[in-house]
């Protein structure tokens, strides 16, 4: 098997749906398994998944939803394919996108995941396809919304072209075309984040193990992310903060003083109240 594509669904029949059929529209030179997880959905979302493609995908039941990463761990342990593709269950595949990064991966054996051009159901880009590491410095600048144009607020690489191939930090989980020896040497997802961060520390123990992590904007996908106006469940709100703790405490508390991580702890602790505050006040 050349190809490992793994979706974990969660009570979205109709995006996973659209996005197993965007990959199945194409041919492709290669051969190419789909796994999807379904996260415990509690609706029929699974047996209807099921019945619409029958044998063309595997899927695996979870009993309980422990979140993105461990749902995309199981499909890892039984994915057969040379590369795996981690793919969001509310994309849209481009034509000659998993082409172009299968033949660049081929071509240059010291990348151990490349992404590509993640686009917006509005045509703008999503930032997170290109990302610098989170570190005080530039999640300062982010966190707060400081309009800057210091060097050390690199989070989203803004500068660098939407369209052109070169080596960056951090790709989106939504969608990360990693090379099986890689994710083999370094582990699959950490489980520890539920939903949020687990794409900047694979990224982050890919690099670390001494493999290029690459943005392919030649070739791209649509990301239906929900609007950011919109009413969000304060569990996604508070895993969002949780992440950050738990990013940081793993890799950066312990080159840090301590007072700088008891700033950092507050920090994250009072902007998790606040959203979730103002949350109250959006509409649904």
């Amino acid at each position: 098997m050349d190809l490992s594509v793994v979706i974990v669904n969660y009570q979205t029949f109709e995006l996973t749906k659209n996005t197993i059929n965007s990959i199945f529209k194409y041919s492709y030179p290669f051969n190419l398994e789909i796994i999807v997880v379904d996260n415990a959905s509690g609706d029929d979302s699974l047996s209807r998944l099921k019945d619409n493609f029958k044998d063309d995908v595997t899927f695996i039941a979870s009993s309980e939803n422990n979140g993105f990463a461990a749902g995309n761990n199981q499909a890892l342990r039984i994915a057969k394919g040379k590369y795996v593709l981690l793919l969001n269950s509310d994309t849209i595949v481009w034509e000659n996108t998993l082409e172009n990064i299968y033949d660049y991966m081929e071509k240059h054996a010291n990348v151990g995941a490349t992404g590509c051009r993640v686009v917006l159901e509005n045509g703008d880009l999503d930032k997170a396809c290109k990302r610098s590491f989170p570190n005080v410095k530039n999640s300062f600048f982010r966190l707060f919304h400081i309009p800057t144009n210091s060097k050390d607020d690199n989070y989203n690489l803004v500068g660098f072209p939407d369209d052109e191939v070169y080596e960056i930090d951090c790709l989106t989980g939504a969608f990360m075309f990693i090379r099986k020896e890689a994710l083999d040497e370094v582990g699959f997802l950490d489980e520890t984040f539920f939903m949020y961060g687990e794409d900047i520390d694979l990224c982050f123990r890919i690099k670390e193990a001494g493999w290029k992590i690459i943005y392919y904007g030649k070739s791209k996908i649509t990301h239906l992310k929900g609007a950011s106006s919109k009413k969000q469940k304060s569990k996604l709100i508070f895993e969002f903060y949780r992440a950050m703790y738990v990013y940081y405490k793993k890799h950066h508390a312990g080159e840090s003083s301590l007072i700088v991580n008891i700033i950092v702890y507050f920090g994250i602790f009072v902007l998790c109240v606040l959203k979730l505050f103002l949350n109250l006040f959006k509409k649904s």
